[in-house]
């Protein structure tokens, strides 16, 4: 009897506790979210993290576990057409965010030194924060690029820098907008949007099939391309340390870009030293060469992702 009763009060107080976890976990969050922008609270999955963060989990599930277990004694679909249409839709996509993002700040007055975040509802700001969502809604189509491996049975790209990669920039994106949509920490978007134009269009026309190599001879200069994204957006973001007075209103923003650049761009480094200066990565006829583009080890095709590439793993 004494035992049961201290169960029941032992019981009791957990639940209590849990109950005061609870609570002060949701002061925090409603303390949190007051310094929110009130101008992209009612926007598609903007009203809390928790939308994007089942997405994602969502995502991370499928590609991981339940995708391949359900390929696993099921033809590889070929997909051409389908990869076709959705390298140049993202192509499309992201030469529109690229005159967004210049037309609304990046080429209308921002300084590329300490620019900040203008919340005003003037025309011009308001574009900014809508291409900010579009750009972080973007990263929710990209999430195709490990979905069609899966369908096609790559599952040796299914990596886990490539999945945390695409799992990581909605999730951070998120916060972005609801607390920063403009400013500084705008640039590496726009910089990764205008590799994303040159990527996918690499990747358009490798899909159409052979009689379209012969137009791709810069593939050479993809990887080159991806490792100067980094080291711009490194050098940029970082300059923030080295102000006398920049009031950018969330610098914590600053230290997240500047630590992800950093470690993708060593991470980047160190990918490039095994693929390239080792030849690891290269087919057998190629590894000769100091300079090719991933291919498929098992057949030579070019797809779409083979190894780590800056921004994703394409």
């Amino acid at each position: 009897m004494l035992s049961q009763n201290w169960r029941t009060a032992t019981g009791a107080q957990r639940d209590m506790e849990f109950r005061d976890l609870t609570a002060r976990a949701g002061l925090w969050y409603e303390n949190f979210m007051k310094n929110a922008d009130p101008r992209t609270e009612d926007w598609f999955l903007m009203s809390s993290p928790l939308p994007q963060t089942i997405i994602i989990v969502a995502y991370i599930y499928f590609v991981t576990r339940l995708g391949p277990r359900l390929m696993e004694n099921r033809k590889a679909f070929q997909l051409k057409e389908i990869l076709i249409f959705y390298n140049f839709s993202v192509v499309a996509l992201s030469l529109y965010m690229c005159y967004e993002y210049v037309m609304s700040g990046w080429g209308t007055g921002y300084t590329f030194h300490c620019d900040l975040v203008d919340y005003s509802d003037s025309p011009q700001a308001l574009r900014m924060a809508g291409t900010c969502w579009l750009y972080y809604f973007s990263k929710f189509i990209e999430m195709l690029d490990t979905i069609f491996f899966v369908l096609r049975k790559k599952n040796s790209q299914v990596t886990f820098l490539h999945v945390y990669h695409h799992s990581i920039m909605p999730f951070t994106w998120w916060f972005g907008v609801r607390f920063a949509p403009g400013g500084q920490g705008t640039f590496h978007a726009l910089l990764n949007c205008v590799v994303h134009v040159i990527m996918y269009s690499y990747y358009g026309l490798s899909a159409l099939g052979p009689a379209y190599q012969k137009y791709l001879w810069w593939k050479k200069y993809l990887t080159t391309i991806q490792l100067i994204q980094f080291v711009i957006v490194t050098t940029h973001i970082w300059q923030y340390f080295f102000m006398k007075d920049c009031p950018y209103q969330f610098p914590i923003f600053i230290y997240i870009i500047g630590l992800y650049g950093l470690v993708f761009l060593l991470l980047f480094l160190n990918f490039w030293y095994h693929a390239y200066t080792k030849g690891k990565r290269l087919p057998k006829v190629l590894q000769a060469k100091t300079w090719a583009h991933p291919y498929n080890k098992t057949n030579g095709e070019i797809t779409n992702g083979n190894g780590f590439h800056c921004d994703k793993d394409k």
